[in-house]
């Protein structure tokens, strides 16, 4: 369906519990709620997708194996409800135009699935997802897991406890 809106989210610490550098499957911890909050969100027509910066795998903390062994089990975790999920290996010291801030990684999206970004929410928690977010033209909310209560002035539209909440705000906010 052409110019779907979507709620584009951080992987880290927005819809996982932040482990450093994660690299084993066992790990991960999905935030609680998160999966019934994406079910409302896929039910209300809007696409799910993450959006995350993934530097270790260019330093060597995490392998390309581990990596999607990770994203397989949060995907498991949320019941399969992430339509679709774009990384950058970028180091912060050589980023690409792909790496958050940078908003390559939602233009490519946009791309393959039609998605109307003034139409789409990005939410993080860091001020580098909500500066990509507004870069995109998105309205953003910052959650206060992860390393959110340390970029509470990262000039969010919204800020909310955990995923699940932002998640509220999107659906009670509903413009499409």
């Amino acid at each position: 369906m052409p110019n779907r809106p979507a709620v584009f989210f951080d992987r880290d610490g927005t819809l996982m519990e932040e482990v450093d550098y994660c690299n084993d499957p066992a790990d991960v911890r999905a935030i609680a709620g998160a999966a019934a909050g994406l079910a409302r969100l896929r039910a209300a027509g809007w696409m799910t997708i993450i959006i995350t910066n993934q530097s270790g795998l260019s330093s060597g903390k995490i392998t390309q194996v581990q990596y999607e062994a990770v994203n397989a089990e949060l995907g498991r975790q949320l019941d399969g409800l992430i339509d679709a999920v774009y990384f950058c290996p970028d180091a912060p010291a050589n980023p690409t135009h792909r790496r958050k801030p940078g908003t390559g990684m939602l233009d490519e999206a946009t791309i393959d699935h039609g998605i109307d970004l003034a139409r789409s929410w990005m939410v993080g928690d860091k001020d580098i997802d909500i500066l990509c977010g507004c870069k995109a033209g998105c309205r953003t909310i910052l959650v206060e897991t992860g390393y959110g209560k340390n970029h509470l002035s990262a000039g969010a539209d919204f800020i909310a406890p955990d995923a699940t909440a932002a998640i509220e705000i999107v659906l009670g906010q509903m413009t499409h």
